[in-house]
């Protein structure tokens, strides 16, 4: 059976960090399709100055873009509210009914699988697939990995996180979101005044 991605998050914005370990999932796994999934509103987070759904989907664009393979989707925007994997997935199950669901995710995820949202269910639907990017959580991550079944792949850390880019358009530090997020990401977010981004 061919393997569907999915790979959800804030993506707040999103960065080449995301896109690193994207990319070494797929060169594990090859997958037929992928899906990016900006979240709505997430439920493991409390996050007080979420960008817009229509922005973050573009700088998913911006940031994923160039695979013909990959669908940035707004399926969690246009359900509103709060965004469950569970409710994702039994959506692209039912379009994708042959198929095997990667469900992409960091370790610090899986180590809280079995307190998302009908997390019992969830397992039944998809292969998760853990992608640990610190070298202190990689025996947790292990154990957790062989607890949910999921496939364990070492990515190499990124050393810089979303907060800290919010933090950086706040300050108007575009050399650092340049780096981060290449030239055209940067460009929107100063663009549409993200983040805080407080103007000369």
């Amino acid at each position: 059976m061919s393997g569907i991605a999915v790979f959800g998050g804030t993506f707040d914005p999103p960065h080449k960090g995301h896109l690193r370990l994207l990319k070494t999932a797929d060169e594990k796994l090859h997958f037929e399709k992928i899906f990016v999934i900006p979240t709505n509103i997430p439920p493991h987070k409390q996050t007080k100055e979420l960008a817009d759904g229509r922005r973050r989907m573009e700088l998913c664009r911006i940031i994923f873009g160039g695979d013909q393979r990959l669908t940035i989707s707004d399926i969690e925007l246009k359900r509103e509210g709060k965004s469950y994997s569970y409710d994702t997935v039994k959506y692209l199950r039912g379009l994708f009914p042959d198929k095997t669901l990667y469900f992409i995710m960091g370790s610090d995820m899986l180590l809280t699988f079995d307190k998302w949202y009908k997390s019992e269910e969830l397992e039944k639907m998809i292969v998760p697939v853990c992608l640990s990017r610190s070298n202190g959580d990689t025996a947790l991550a292990r154990r957790a990995a062989k607890r949910f079944n999921a496939v364990f792949i070492e990515a190499s850390p990124f050393e810089i996180s979303s907060t800290e880019l919010r933090k950086a358009a706040a300050r108007r530090d575009t050399g650092t979101l340049k780096k981060y997020l290449g030239e055209e990401a940067a460009e929107f977010i100063i663009k549409e005044k993200l983040y805080g981004l407080r103007l000369e």
